[in-house]
């Protein structure tokens, strides 16, 4: 999967944070597949969310946000060396409304579908074909590996800040195709 390079340190940070809030089991197979599907659903809301190249350069110019209130909301303020800003700069990379979008899209698979077939209605949906099957179609093991990434619960905090923003956007692009 490739993404372009405007949303790509956004992507990665935020995918990062999802996983390191959400650790998967141990193994590096496991926390691959975990990070694999992390990765998957931050690529979809981030091009929900920067639909085109000039919005990402926009988001670029202003920066994203961080990581502060996800932080608050999962309680990982509280880690002794969650701040120190030499082990964590990645963290000021992390984009709150692609977080929680993404948390939302891996606890409630049926807008999976919604998502990428708004997706398939931008630019970001146009050239070359990418998979989005661990997101949209996992398999045993790849629910194994992300047991606390997807489990509805547990990503209720997250997912609950944006989640009305992101249904909204999904239902005025069903309802304009």
């Amino acid at each position: 999967m490739s993404a372009d390079s405007s949303l790509s340190s956004l992507i990665a940070a935020t995918a990062q944070w999802l996983t390191s809030a959400y650790p998967s089991g141990r193994g590096a197979l496991q926390r691959g597949l975990a990070e694999a599907q992390a990765r998957q659903a931050v690529t979809v809301a981030a091009w929900l969310r920067y639909p085109t190249e000039l919005d990402a350069q926009l988001m670029n110019l202003t920066g994203p946000g961080g990581s502060a209130r996800l932080d608050w909301v999962t309680g990982a303020e509280n880690e002794g060396d969650a701040w120190d800003p030499e082990l964590h700069a990645w963290r000021t990379w992390v984009d709150e409304v692609v977080a929680s979008w993404a948390a939302c899209l891996l606890g409630t698979p049926a807008l999976v579908t919604a998502a990428l077939t708004t997706l398939a209605g931008t630019t970001r949906g146009t050239g070359e074909p990418i998979d989005f099957r661990r997101l949209s179609h996992p398999n045993e093991n790849d629910w194994q590996a992300a047991a606390l990434l997807r489990h509805p619960d547990l990503l209720a905090p997250v997912a609950e800040l944006h989640h009305a923003q992101l249904k909204d956007l999904l239902e005025s692009s069903a309802h304009s195709s």
